[in-house]
Parts: C-alpha cells; sequence; structure tokens
C-alpha cells in the first residue's frame, strides 16, 4: 500500500498460567545490536528431522540475512550476492541449508530468492519490473509447495505460486476478489498471509477497511469478510493472521500509533462466518500473531508482545521486548525478531516458573537473559 512500513513448546494450562501470573520472564534477547530491522524468522533443525539439532535464521533491512545453529549463542551474517541493499521482510527455512527469503520494494526490488547451501549462494527464483509489484509475505508447506504475497496490481491482488520449489507463476487475477481502492497488505512480520494444508489460503488487509481473504481450494475460489480492527487510512488494518482448525485470530491497528490498543485484535471460532472484536485487547498495534493448540496465542509489537489462552478472545502483557515479527515452530521453539537486530527466543512460562522455583539436577534455577552476542 502506500505506506510500504516497515519449542518443543509444552502445552501452557489457563489455570498454571493464572498461578504464576504473567510476570515470568517468557522471552530471552539472545542477540541485538546488528544495523538491520529484522522482519522475519524461521526455526527448523539442521538436518530437517524432527529430533535434529535447531538451526534460526532471520531476514531484515539492508540485505540481511542471519542464521544461528546453536540456539542463538552464535550468529553468522549471510550475504546475497545482488541483495545487499534489499529489505528482507519474508524468510522460510527447512534445514540447515536450505532456505527461501522475500524482499520487498517497488517493482524488481521485490524478489524471491532461494539457498540450497547453507546461504553459501542465493538463485534468484522470481522478481517483476512493473512499478506496482511489490511482496508482502511468503509462506511454505514444504520445500517445493510455497505461496507468495503481493499488493494489488490493476484492481487485484497477486498470489504467487511454487510446485516444484523453483517455477514461480502467479494464480489467475479473474479469480480474486476485487481489491478496494487504497486497500494493501502489510510487509511488516511476514505473516499477513497463511495457508494450512487442506488447500486453504488467508491472507489480510488494510487501509479503507480490514478484511480477510479465504480460499478454501488453493486459490480456485475466494471469500472476503471485513474484520472489527482499526482502518480508515494506509497505517490502519489487519496486519498479521494465525488459523488452527476454525479458529482464525488476526491482530494489527494503526501502526502511526503503536500505543494505541483500541481494535488491534479480532477473533473468528467458526472458521470465520462470525467475527469479534478482542474483549481484552493486546498492549497495542501487533504486527505478528501466532497460535498454539486453538487456545494459546502470542502476539508481537515494536511496544511490546501479549499471549491470550482464550483463543484470542482476552490479551494479556509479557515483557516489553520491541519485536516485528515471530515464527510459530512447535517442534523446533518459538522465536521473534525485531528492531537493531534482535532476536528472542520464547520459553514456556510455566515451565520456567517451575525450574526457578524447583530447579532439578543437572539444571540451572534460571533462564537468564544473555549478553547481546557477536554478529559476525
Amino acid at each position: 500500500m502506500a505506506s510500504r512500513i516497515f519449542l518443543l513448546l509444552r502445552p501452557i494450562s489457563l489455570m498454571g498460567l493464572c498461578a504464576i501470573g504473567l510476570n515470568a520472564q517468557v522471552w530471552e534477547v539472545v542477540t541485538s545490536g546488528a544495523d538491520s530491522n529484522l522482519r522475519a524468522i524461521s526455526a527448523g533443525s539442521l538436518d530437517g528431522t524432527v529430533l535434529g539439532k535447531p538451526v534460526v535464521w532471520a531476514a531484515g533491512s539492508n540485505g540481511t540475512v542471519l542464521v544461528s545453529q546453536d540456539e542463538g549463542k552464535r550468529w553468522k551474517r549471510l550475504t546475497v550476492k545482488g541483495g545487499e541493499q534489499l529489505d528482507f521482510r519474508g524468510i522460510v527455512a527447512f534445514d540447515g541449508s536450505t532456505a527461501y527469503v522475500m524482499a520487498s520494494g517497488e517493482g524488481e526490488k521485490s524478489r524471491i530468492y532461494k539457498t540450497s547451501n547453507e546461504g553459501a549462494d542465493w538463485e534468484l527464483l522470481y522478481s517483476d519490473a512493473r512499478k506496482e509489484f511489490f511482496l508482502d509475505a511468503i509462506a511454505c508447506l514444504s520445500e517445493k509447495e510455497c505461496y507468495a504475497l503481493g499488493d494489488p496490481i490493476e484492481g487485484k491482488f497477486v498470489v504467487l505460486r511454487t510446485q516444484d520449489g523453483r517455477r514461480w507463476e502467479a494464480l489467475p487475477a479473474d479469480d480474486l476478489p476485487p481489491a478496494l481502492p487504497k486497500e494493501g497488505a502489510f510487509a511488516a512480520g511476514n505473516s499477513c498471509l497463511a495457508i494450512d494444508r487442506g488447500g486453504g489460503i488467508y491472507f489480510v488487509t488494510g487501509g479503507p477497511a480490514a478484511r480477510v481473504f479465504h480460499s478454501a481450494d488453493a486459490g480456485r475460489t475466494w471469500k472476503t469478510v471485513e474484520v472489527p480492527l482499526a482502518k480508515g487510512n494506509e497505517s490502519s488494518g489487519a496486519f498479521s493472521v494465525a488459523v488452527d482448525s476454525k479458529t482464525i485470530v488476526v491482530v494489527g491497528g494503526n501502526y502511526r500509533e503503536p500505543g494505541n490498543s483500541d481494535s488491534a485484535a479480532a477473533y473468528s471460532q467458526d472458521g470465520g462466518a462470525t467475527w469479534r472484536v478482542a474483549e481484552g485487547h493486546p498492549g497495542g498495534f501487533r504486527s505478528g500473531v501466532a497460535m498454539f493448540d486453538h487456545s494459546f496465542n502470542v502476539a508481537v509489537g515494536t511496544n511490546g508482545t501479549d499471549m491470550s489462552m482464550d483463543s484470542g478472545a482476552h490479551w494479556k502483557p509479557t515483557e516489553p521486548v520491541a519485536l516485528n515479527a515471530l515464527t510459530p515452530d512447535s517442534i523446533h521453539g518459538m522465536w521473534g525478531a525485531g528492531p537493531k537486530g534482535t532476536v528472542a527466543r520464547f520459553h514456556d512460562p510455566v515451565q520456567h516458573e517451575i525450574q526457578r522455583r524447583t530447579p532439578r539436577e543437572g539444571t540451572e534455577a534460571t533462564v537468564a537473559k544473555t549478553e547481546a552476542s557477536h554478529v559476525r
């Protein structure tokens, strides 16, 4: 749109969370200080298996792509040849070798690259010279099946797809609902687009209206619905969507008013047929949301983060860590990325409190924040 703004996780019971409150440290900042506003983060394992050693990738402004193979202790800065000045706002990693990175910008500055050798080389897979072309997010089901979302061209949003991990093509524009005047998606945290294994595609928009676009059949047919979020100008709307079966949670607000919590979150429990604004607001504008087991949600923004234990109906703050994006990964942990090269790891607050109060043999009593590590 006109303003291009910027775990193994154990189930957390509502009873347990209420017992300890929300004051326990859940975010551990593992690195910061890099000259980049990080907008995307992805986690996997080095060998691509469930039990493999974790690997974390992050991307952001000034052509920045970072990777850590030791759970955030050390970070390596990678070079995308030809993309040193690009604004990387999307990344999806599968293991220690293979990842996609997406750049946002007008025309040919919006690009999709892929590496298959740990970031030593990056192949440019897609770009478009048209000035109106602007990519907002990328999401994948596998290395071969991925989608990317772009702002409207000639009145229709651009939805790209690859089915072989190399060739990208646009879904037929005739099948997409028309965009409203000045409507667009936000390249804020690589989460305005979500996909599921049943062929479902979801993306959210802002500007004159905050809307959810949904296709249940891999893009052949579409429906749209307006959601009760902030709207009416180019800085407002829905920024991020998370889906789990019939539960859908959307967050956003007005990024020019980061502390304004009015109409910053909404939720549906019937697959998007009906929507409600969150009764307990998050702490302000939120650019990213992740969902676990229908009920447990985490939302991030530049003025802090929040958790919800009831499918997005009520939100409570955690530490005031400034983050733009997070990766929901139930196997390899949840991670957040934000301004000034910040990467933070999310800790299950119930398990953290148990370890803090009753240290077990071979474990430390607390999980302390680490000092900022060097980015090479």
